[in-house]
């Protein structure tokens, strides 16, 4: 698939936080209800720089493996806080564009407008890629929210500035939330209606666990 490279990679703490002052214009707030083909993307890290980005699309109806993709590489960007994405891109963006298929949705082990510049990994994917996104966080990362109610499919909003930024998600009953947040071309509701039809047994979306799998194991 393609994936249009809207900056150069930054060097710099100032050239990431112009690139996402740039973009954060693009962010569409609503888009498509359904989709077809859904991809998991998660990055793992062997070691302080070494890591290995993957990508594992899944039919969205019967959550079969359709394509998986991963790609080793080295984080080319240090930790900052609110620029964590600028570790994974090069190498997210190199697996998305060795897909033979085109999904219909991305599914981000991160973070989307629940993010202290309301620009986290899946909004920046969504914009490059164009496709619809959404982030699903393991713990919190901005914002206040209660604990939601302990069975399936309970929620809280995830607060931020006095704006609901995204909602703590029980996806499956006593186990804890997941952090969920919409990234690009898609709405809250049908950022939580996916994401627990896309978790009908496990605490994280099928998805996103297959990617894990891959980066840890097929790297």
């Amino acid at each position: 698939m393609r994936v249009d490279r809207l900056h150069p990679w930054p060097a710099t703490v100032d050239e990431a936080e112009a690139g996402q002052d740039r973009l954060r214009p693009r962010v569409e707030p609503t888009g498509p209800s359904s989709f077809g083909l859904v991809a998991g993307l998660d990055v793992h890290y062997h070691g302080d720089e070494r890591l290995a980005a993957a990508v594992v699309v899944l039919d969205a109806g019967t959550l079969s493996v359709v394509e998986q993709v991963v790609v080793p590489g080295e984080a080319r960007f240090p930790y900052v806080p609110g620029l964590f994405a600028f570790r994974e891109l090069p190498a997210l963006v190199e697996a998305l564009e060795r897909l033979t298929v085109t999904p219909d949705l991305l599914v981000c082990d991160g973070y989307g407008l629940a993010h202290p510049r309301r620009f986290g990994l899946a909004c920046h994917l969504g914009v490059l890629t164009g496709l619809p996104a959404l982030g699903v966080g393991k713990t919190p990362f901005v914002g206040a929210h209660t604990s939601p109610g302990p069975e399936r499919g309970a929620w809280t909003p995830i607060m931020l500035d006095g704006s609901t930024v995204g909602r703590a998600l029980r996806t499956q009953r006593g186990v804890k939330p997941v952090y969920v947040s919409p990234g690009h071309r898609i709405d809250l509701d049908t950022a939580i209606e996916q994401v627990l039809r896309l978790s009908p047994r496990f605490r994280l979306p099928d998805p996103v666990r297959a990617a894990d799998h891959l980066a840890r194991h097929g790297g």
